[in-house]
């Protein structure tokens, strides 16, 4: 299939692969940012029944059709769920934003993942992102992870602005890293400055 899209199309060097998501680490989690709730929202942990809610936060911001069976294949039965690891920001019980303590391996005891973070269009820009994400490293910290990692894609400048100012580095783990955040790190300067 491979060598007959090269024919087609005359290229003799490989197909390229879409760069992989940039990454980030927290070395450590200590002096962790204090869990604040913005005014008029509330924090909790996964619920029977918020599948649906869940994946209604999930579309759109980390891929799409999301759908209750999804969420239980990629989330609740992998080994790595914990229902008191998946926290949710809420607004008159409503879930707005949401992210997961997790792993990336199940026998994995060092470094912890800030996992599958989101929050709805009509709730950006209120500190959400910020709630989940600060409860997350709270929650790695608890149960004894050293240090936190995450993915994130070029795009998601408020995010990575965020994860910043909580204390995540850049993670050069591709030849394209560096270079990409290069560019997203003059973007975030412009951000702070309000001119986005």
């Amino acid at each position: 299939m491979i060598s007959w899209l090269k024919s087609m199309f005359g290229r003799n060097e490989p197909l390229e692969e879409p760069p992989p998501q940039l990454e980030m680490l927290r070395a450590h989690l200590d002096d962790l940012p204090a869990i604040q709730v913005p005014e008029g929202y509330e924090l909790r942990t996964y619920r029977p029944g918020d599948d649906q809610a869940w994946c209604d936060i999930m579309e759109g911001n980390v891929g799409r059709d999301w759908t209750k069976e999804k969420f239980v294949e990629k989330m609740s039965s992998d080994p790595r769920f914990t229902a008191d690891s998946l926290f949710f920001a809420t607004l008159d019980s409503q879930p707005v934003a949401s992210a997961c303590a997790w792993r990336q391996k199940v026998e994995e005891k060092v470094i912890g993942d800030v996992h599958m973070v989101g929050v709805v269009e009509g709730h950006r820009r209120r500190g959400l992102g910020h709630l989940v994400n600060t409860a997350v490293l709270a929650r790695l910290k608890e149960i004894g992870y050293q240090k936190a990692h995450l993915k994130t894609d070029d795009w998601r400048i408020p995010a990575i602005n965020s994860y910043l100012k909580i204390g995540f580095e850049p993670l050069n783990t591709h030849i394209s890293h560096a270079e990409r955040w290069e560019v997203i790190l003059e973007k975030i300067e412009t951000y702070d400055e309000g001119g986005r």
